[in-house]
């Protein structure tokens, strides 16, 4: 399919010319009615508070409903995606000095599930094209105290993980996925979460899997269930059939307050049903943007290996800043005035921020900080050059097309052969006012 043709290169929006016109997505979350009326239902009845099976039929439907998605594996549903993967640590029993490799690029919270079990984040570089951690750099930052590794699936595309699970059997460490933002997505044939001796996913509003605020974990092992429910559930869920009784003297309400409500409960079994079709719309619509893309100077989506199929959470662009002669931001900037979301997604590479440079820091005291202190650890001008160019060359939008908008993606493209066409004068207006300091949308 050929690209969109530009009659004129008119001035571009941000030059003072008229605007292509909006990107708009479908209305996403969507909930059902059958949803909707669920959600009464429970609210009707004054079910606000999920402590876990033995209370709640609704958190029973929703992990077994999880669990047939996930192959039969344990899930333990909870308040976040941060909820799981901490929980994920703490079944795995990481806590206090222990070491565990994980990406420097990506959202915050698949560090900070780390810091709050006391462990050490260790970050090695990444892919540059995928923007994933890069499996050939993890045995070189393996050391005696090194007890996991911690994989992204940024973007909803897959990491190696038939690659990670070799690295991580032979060396005796645990594998640990962070799902987040790639529900559904496949590799070999097998979905993501499926891989990892523990694995996390959000399902807030803003997902794949969208609720308002809730998430799961996902693990082939009842031990790890268990000890994973210790820390971030009543009293351990004590109560639920089939609890162990050699950590029944460990029970407590010494916990995180990680629990699901029946309301998230009940979306997240309404919104299960939904998922594939979803999930299909959204590679539709991407198969039919990377083609029209193919005509594009600066911008590349990332290529996909073989066997890998993923879903589209953000998408992502590989911007070429050199031969545009123009910044990304600035570039994102004149995307976004004609009407196309458009931002970096990573600010900066996470060994970059102060809150993790125990050497002469002033800001305000965190949990965390004499670990790193003790640990001896120096994440100050780390050598990860993907992950530098990355944060600096990605371009991301928001991909929220689950039923047909197949015009709104030849808006995309349109929106960026404009900008394109318009580079000339886009350098010049940089040359003479500096790039724009911020794409955030």
């Amino acid at each position: 399919m050929s690209s969109p043709t530009i009659t004129s290169p008119s001035s571009l929006a941000l030059l003072g010319g008229t605007p292509i016109g909006d990107v708009v997505y479908s209305k996403f979350p969507h909930f059902s009615d059958r949803a909707i009326e669920r959600v009464g239902q429970v609210l009707r009845e004054g079910k606000a508070v999920g402590l876990g099976r033995f209370h709640s039929p609704e958190i029973v439907e929703a992990e077994e409903t999880i669990s047939k998605y996930h192959g039969g594996r344990e899930v333990l549903a909870c308040s976040s995606g941060h909820a799981a993967l901490q929980g994920a640590l703490a079944g795995l029993e990481i806590c206090s000095g222990d070491e565990v490799i994980t990406t420097p690029y990506t959202w915050g919270a698949s560090t900070s599930c780390i810091l709050h079990q006391n462990a050490i984040p260790v970050f090695v570089d990444i892919e540059r094209d995928t923007g994933l951690i890069d499996p050939e750099l993890i045995e070189a930052a393996i050391t005696p105290r090194t007890k996991a590794i911690l994989a992204v699936h940024l973007f909803g595309h897959p990491a190696n993980l038939p690659r990670l699970r070799e690295i991580a059997d032979k060396h005796g460490l645990a594998l640990i996925e962070d799902g987040s933002q790639a529900h559904g997505a496949t590799i070999g044939g097998v979905r993501v979460g499926d891989v990892g001796d523990a694995s996390g996913f959000s399902c807030m509003g803003g997902k794949v899997l969208p609720t308002t605020e809730a998430g799961y974990l996902v693990t082939p092992n009842k031990d790890v269930f268990w000890k994973a429910a210790m820390i971030g559930q009543h009293m351990g869920r004590a109560p639920d059939e089939g609890f162990p009784e050699e950590l029944r003297p460990w029970s407590d309400s010494l916990v995180y307050t990680y629990r699901v409500t029946p309301l998230n409960a009940v979306l997240l079994t309404e919104q299960f049903g939904r998922i594939d079709a979803w999930i299909a719309e959204r590679r539709r619509h991407a198969d039919l943007f990377r083609e029209k893309l193919q005509g594009s100077q600066f911008l590349s989506m990332p290529d996909c290996a073989e066997g890998v199929k993923p879903v589209y959470h953000l998408l992502t662009m590989n911007y070429d800043a050199e031969a545009a002669g123009v910044s990304r931001d600035t570039f994102a900037a004149a995307l976004k005035a004609e009407g196309m979301l458009a931002f970096g997604y990573v600010p900066s590479p996470i060994p970059d921020w102060p809150r993790l440079h125990w050497q002469g820091y002033a800001g305000p005291k965190v949990s965390w900080m004499a670990a790193l202190e003790a640990s001896g650890i120096d994440y100050r001008n780390m050598a990860i050059p993907n992950c530098r160019w990355r944060v600096a060359n990605s371009i991301e939008t928001r991909f929220d097309f689950v039923d047909p908008q197949e015009h709104m993606v030849e808006r995309m493209a349109e929106t960026i052969f404009k900008v394109e066409a318009n580079i000339d004068a886009l350098r010049e207006h940089e040359r003479k006012n500096g790039a724009v300091t911020s794409t955030k949308g």
